[in-house]
Parts: structure tokens; sequence; C-alpha cells
């Protein structure tokens, strides 16, 4: 999986609308500082999230930013379709059109495999889980797994 930047900064601007109180707008420059996104490059990413109403805008002096629904039902994939569509496609083709025969028939189920789990992550984690810190145990483990076999690598990252 390849995230933009764009997506990458959705997510973390959602996180960053999700850890304030509920009713609380945050302004544009303001979140954009606390999360170092540059400011013009985030009114174009909250412009598509309101589209979405994953966002909601509120005009005037005291305006701002607040989350459409609350953070626990807003998933990390939610924010991602959002900005990036699909969250695994291949050439942008259906999986079930993919023109694979013989021995590369199978390949299709090893998309459809990467697919779910993906899922199971970016669906399953809500910008609410990522905000307090409390990872849905399955994506915990996956991380920790993760960070074991890549020490044993000898890798950071």
């Amino acid at each position: 999986m390849r995230m933009s930047a764009k997506a990458e900064y959705a997510v973390r601007a959602m996180i960053q609308l999700a850890s304030v109180d509920s009713g609380v707008l945050v302004k544009t420059e303001d979140l954009a500082k606390a999360q170092g996104i540059p400011a013009q490059f985030l009114v174009d990413i909250l412009s598509g999230l309101r589209t979405d109403r994953l966002v909601r805008s509120h005009r005037g002096r005291d305006g701002g930013y607040e989350l459409g629904r609350p953070a626990a039902e807003i998933s990390i994939a939610d924010v991602l379709r959002c900005i990036d569509g699909p969250l695994a496609s291949v050439r942008d083709i259906g999986l079930g059109d993919l023109p694979y025969s013989g021995p590369t028939a199978a390949l299709t189920d090893v998309w459809r495999a990467l697919r779910a789990s993906m899922r199971s992550v970016l669906e399953e984690t809500s910008v609410a889980d990522v905000a307090g810190g409390q990872l849905p145990a399955h994506v915990a483990d996956l991380a920790h797994d993760y960070l074991r076999q890549e020490n044993r690598r000898g890798h950071n990252g």
C-alpha cells in the first residue's frame, strides 16, 4: 500500500480534531500548525473531508472545523477512501475482472487477502482509537509482531 501525503495529512488532521473536546471548533491555521501540515494543502484536504461529511465547517470569526460525527464512528479507512479512493486496487481494475489465468490465477486471491487484511486494520481502527492511544487488540498485536520481525532483521522500519 502506498499512501499519498494528502491521505496521511488527512488522517493526522482527523486525529487532531478527535483530540479536542466535542463542540470545540478548530481553525485551519491551528490545525495546520499542530500537525505541521502546509495550510493551503490542508484547506484542500478539509474541503474533501467536508464533502464526504467527515468534518463540518462553521464560518465566521469564531468558526472552524469539527468532526462530522463522533470520532469512534470514523474509521481510518473512511478517511483514506475519501482522499485516495479504494484501499487497495490493482491497476484500477476490479478484483473479479483481473485477467489472470494458468499459474497466475491464484494471484487474485492474494490481492483479496491483502485487501481483507488492510480492511481488518483500517476499518476497525477509528480516529478516536488513535487519538486516545488505545488501538484495537488485533491491530496492536500486528504492530508488535511487525516490530519484533523488524528487530530480528536488524531494521528500524
